[in-house]
């Protein structure tokens, strides 16, 4: 919710609305009707409620609007005035409602999520967008409906926006679209005689044999209808064994699949201990093909052979079946032995030369019809046979991966995280080598926000994320590692509570109390206090033997430990000790650029030539200076001449933070002290002009004593 400003939108029928916020004056409210400033309206006594003059209509956007002056400053305060609550109450509402406005402006804009880091607009339209320019613009839907899209284009999008499903299924068989879409002119030609091709689709097999066999330089269909003209006909003697020739030609079907396949049959039994082999892991063999997608797509689906096809492959033999329709009529008059003959004409002469063989078929015939069923996964296993031995080579290989193929799947999908470990296999060679010395790290040095309770040695290490720094176990217990305190000193101010004695975390400035126990100095309202006077030795916190007054100070002053190394100064490298002997002192050469030994003479030494540094009282004559010369070897005032303020006194009221004193003054040569202490410059006071303003009013009755040092 808003802090300076409500947003209404009008009903037609409610003229007074809410002021939900608070303001100073009605002049600092700006209300507007759809944007447009107004002043028709009324406020109420309370100046909680906004009435207009005219009832905004239904749909208007009402809002009301805080804006406290920003340009000007509603209270000016003037040096030595008497500060009054409704000038404090006027100048903290001024900066406290500008800053509730920037607050709400600043709220009321589009912002990045921080969801996702990209610009959210809260359910709002975006109004008054100009029409894009570059690729990544935004557009407007006037934009797109009237610039972008024509109105033929949208009428398609409507049309193709029901049946976006079907659109998506024909994008999957692209590839099949295109192959129809070239051959368009076969398929007019197939569309133009579907009957025929019908017909001819349901009879494919039988008119392919028979064109095949009249295209033949020797046709066994003609061979066959003059075989009837004879007087001995190799037909009749098919006929006089037709129980057999039956028994074949009702597994005519089966005895074309293997004689077409006679020569993968070949192949097969050429590797049938192999074959057996595979035969027995098939359950592995289907594991690894199901589960291996490393492996790679083994076949890319078989186009089926469909009607149209199949016509316009075969179209010559279609045309070859009607230009010989005369001894397809000859064939037709012994339709039933011949239709058994059709079926296989190109092994007829064979059948009738092979007849004991015919009757060992027909003896095996349950054989063939298993070898027939199977004859697409025979070809199958042909074409692959040195693949199949391979395998029978390997099968218990096979086998082992089929019997973990989840881990191999494992392995697969996080298979990123393999290649990372096998990329850095030296790295992780290394840390084999030396895990002893790595589980003893992790042993010795935990992180935590807490000091660890267990599992402690002395020289653990953790680090405290709580104080955010080092700490090493000692037989005392945890320590810190290093020194607290960044640099030599660190300082911390509180202002006290009524009877507090317990001081820690942040203070005044927001720093937060950390110390080495033993190192500080500890000051209350500017008195150092001695060691029995406070306990410091978690550090972190400060606890004082008695509590202190309300508004007290307790200042704390923490000091670095650190130690000094032993340094020689032969290991310094711009000093030159070689040949030094006694009484040489080291002197700058700047042609070496190092410091080197030399003799200083003092046997010549006069005022004359002396250039530099601070000449002996016994060297300067009375003459030359009266004053600086002392028999007494004493000073005095009138010969130091120095001028001296006299001190400026007052007493405290409480209230008063601001007191005259001499000019010319500095905050740094004046001693102020209130009750007998010395107060800090800076922190406790500061000087402007002729004016000290103490940073909080010494109490009532509190003596005030300011000294002003020489000049």
């Amino acid at each position: 919710m808003a802090n300076s400003f409500v947003r209404y939108t009008g009903d037609g029928n409610t003229s007074a609305f809410a002021i939900p916020f608070s303001y100073r004056v009605e002049s600092d409210l700006v209300v507007t009707l759809a944007g447009v400033a107004t002043t028709a309206f009324t406020i109420n006594a309370a100046g909680t409620t906004l009435t207009f003059s005219s009832t905004p209509s239904n749909g208007t956007a009402i809002e009301i609007r805080r804006k406290t002056s920003q340009g000007t400053k509603l209270v000016d305060y003037a040096s030595g005035s008497v500060l009054t609550e409704d000038d404090l109450d006027t100048d903290s509402d001024q900066a406290f409602f500008m800053s509730q406005e920037a607050i709400d402006d600043a709220n009321d804009v589009i912002k990045v999520s921080n969801v996702n880091f990209q610009y959210d607009v809260t359910n709002k339209r975006l109004i008054n967008v100009a029409d894009p320019v570059d690729a990544q613009d935004a557009v407007t839907k006037n934009w797109l409906t009237t610039t972008y899209l024509t109105s033929s284009s949208i009428a398609n999008i409507n049309t193709l926006a029901p049946i976006s499903s079907n659109i998506t299924t024909v994008a999957g068989i692209a590839s099949d679209v295109t192959a129809v879409a070239n051959d368009a002119t076969d398929i007019g030609t197939v569309a133009t005689n579907i009957a025929s091709v019908n017909t001819v689709a349901t009879n494919i097999n039988d008119v392919i044999t028979v064109a095949n066999d009249l295209n033949e330089a020797i046709s066994e269909i003609e061979t066959a209808a003059s075989d009837l003209q004879e007087t001995t006909s190799e037909i009749d003697t098919v006929s006089n064994n037709i129980a057999n020739v039956n028994t074949v030609g009702n597994d005519i079907t089966n005895v074309n699949s293997v004689a077409t396949n006679i020569a993968n049959v070949n192949t097969v039994a050429g590797i049938s201990a192999n074959v057996t082999t595979v035969a027995g892991i098939s359950s592995d063999v289907s594991t690894v093909a199901g589960a291996n997608a490393n492996i790679g797509i083994v076949a890319t689906d078989l186009n089926g052979v469909d009607d149209i096809g199949t016509v316009a492959n075969n179209i010559g033999n279609v045309n070859s079946v009607a230009g010989n329709s005369s001894n397809i009529n000859a064939v037709a008059g012994n339709s039933t032995n011949i239709n058994a003959v059709n079926a296989n004409s190109t092994n007829i002469n064979a059948v009738v030369a092979n007849q004991s063989n015919i009757n060992t078929l027909a003896g095996i015939d349950a054989n063939i019809t298993s070898v027939a069923g199977i004859s697409a996964n025979v070809t199958t296993v042909a074409g692959i046979s040195s693949n199949v031995t391979t395998v029978a080579g390997i099968s218990s290989d096979v086998t082992a991966v089929a019997n973990d193929a989840t881990d191999i799947g494992t392995v697969a999908t996080n298979i990123a995280n393999v290649n990372n470990v096998g990329g850095s296999i030296a790295n992780v060679n290394s840390v084999a080598s030396n895990l002893s010395g790595v589980n003893s790290f992790a042993e010795r040095y935990r992180i935590s926000s807490s000091a660890p309770s267990t599992s402690l040695d002395v020289g653990d290490l953790y680090f405290d994320t709580t104080a955010d720094e080092l700490k090493v176990y000692k037989s005392s217990g945890w320590a810190s590692a290093g020194s607290t305190v960044n640099g030599t000193a660190n300082r911390f101010e509180y202002t006290a509570t009524a009877n507090q004695t317990t001081f820690s975390g942040a203070d005044s400035n927001g720093a937060t109390l950390a110390y080495d126990s033993g190192f500080i100095d500890v000051y209350l309202n500017g008195v150092k206090l001695a060691n029995a006077d406070f306990t410091a030795t978690s550090g972190t916190s400060v606890v004082l033997a008695s509590g202190a007054a309300v508004n007290d100070i307790l200042m704390v002053v923490a000091y670095g430990t650190f130690q000094l190394a032993n340094t020689s100064i032969n290991d310094l490298t711009d000093v030159q000790t070689t040949g030094v002997t006694n009484g040489q002192v080291l002197a700058y050469n700047s042609s070496s650029t190092k410091f080197e030994p030399s003799t200083v003479d003092l046997t010549n030494l006069s005022a004359t030539n002396l250039t530099s540094g601070t000449l002996p009282i016994a060297r300067i004559a009375d003459t030359s200076i009266p004053t600086a010369k002392l028999e007494d070897d004493s000073v005095t005032n009138a010969k130091l001449n120095l001028t001296y303020d006299t001190k400026t006194t007052a007493t405290g009221n409480g209230s008063t933070t601001a007191y005259t004193i001499n000019s010319g003054r500095a905050v740094d040569d004046v001693l102020v002290f209130v009750n007998g202490i010395c107060l800090v410059p800076t922190d406790d006071y500061t000087i402007s002009g002729t004016t000290l303003t103490f940073q909080t009013a010494p109490t009532n009755g509190a003596e005030i004593a300011i000294r002003y040092l020489p000049k």
